[in-house]
């Protein structure tokens, strides 16, 4: 008898084809780092029975984005790395993240970055200008303190930085600066993630404290958490191990 994650999993999403779902969730079935996988493990993964995975592979197979090894483990074909090749090419990560940022605004009305690590220092990469006419301001490619604010502390944390308060902002998952860096911002940051999980940044809104009290961020925190973690999942993939607990939690 079938369970309700199988059922779940052999169904095509609307409008789908459900040949290709089964097809893709076969490949997405391998964690970073995995080189080959038994039927067994590979049906229990993607949810379906052992012959519909077995037919699936043998079709993938013959187009080389599956290969099956000597000893009857299955591996993702060299197709498959040409196809992410293709798409390293093509890709630009401002293109994702700028979207995410015009949403973030819309979302609270205020400013939004994206900040990178630059050996000690955090760089502004992309911003979007909220609506108001009184805002935090911030330009592209301005190097900030590690060390001070929120986007820099959740970078830290995420970094592995040791002790407090960057143990509490991995378990948090964000992190709010109220007049850390300059004595009247204020600003709430989540961390971004790209390919394998590794830390790209953090992704942060700011504005004047008068107006961003703290009751406020808390209450935008679930916002910026929300765009960082969709972003995330845009670069770095379907969840696997190496996704960090704080991103699992607060995803739907």
């Amino acid at each position: 008898m079938r369970n309700a994650r199988t059922s779940k999993q052999e169904q095509p999403a609307e409008g789908g084809v459900a040949a290709v779902t089964r097809a893709l969730s076969l490949m997405e079935a391998f964690a970073v780092g995995e080189s080959t996988l038994p039927l067994a493990e590979l049906s229990r993964r993607a949810g379906m029975h052992k012959t519909t995975v077995l037919r699936l592979a043998r079709t993938l197979a013959q187009s080389q984005y599956m290969v099956q090894t000597e000893d009857g483990q299955w591996r993702l074909g060299p197709a498959a790395g040409w196809l992410g090749a293709r798409y390293q090419a093509g890709f630009d990560v401002n293109n994702v993240v700028e979207p995410a940022l015009h949403q973030l605004v819309k979302d609270t009305g205020e400013s939004a970055s994206f900040y990178v690590r630059e050996g000690d220092i955090r760089s502004c990469v992309a911003r979007v200008e909220g609506p108001r006419s009184v805002r935090h301001n911030v330009r592209v490619g301005e190097r900030l303190p590690l060390d001070r604010g929120a986007p820099g502390r959740v970078i830290l944390a995420f970094s592995g930085a040791k002790g407090e308060p960057y143990e509490a902002i991995r378990e948090r998952g964000f992190h709010i600066s109220l007049g850390e860096r300059e004595a009247e911002v204020a600003s709430v940051a989540a961390p971004v993630f790209g390919l394998g999980w590794r830390l790209l940044g953090s992704m942060c809104i700011s504005g004047p404290s008068s107006r961003l009290t703290k009751a406020l961020l808390e209450k935008h925190a679930k916002a910026v958490i929300r765009a960082a973690n969709q972003l995330s999942y845009a670069l770095a993939g379907s969840r696997s191990a190496q996704t960090p607990a704080a991103v699992s939690r607060w995803h739907p």
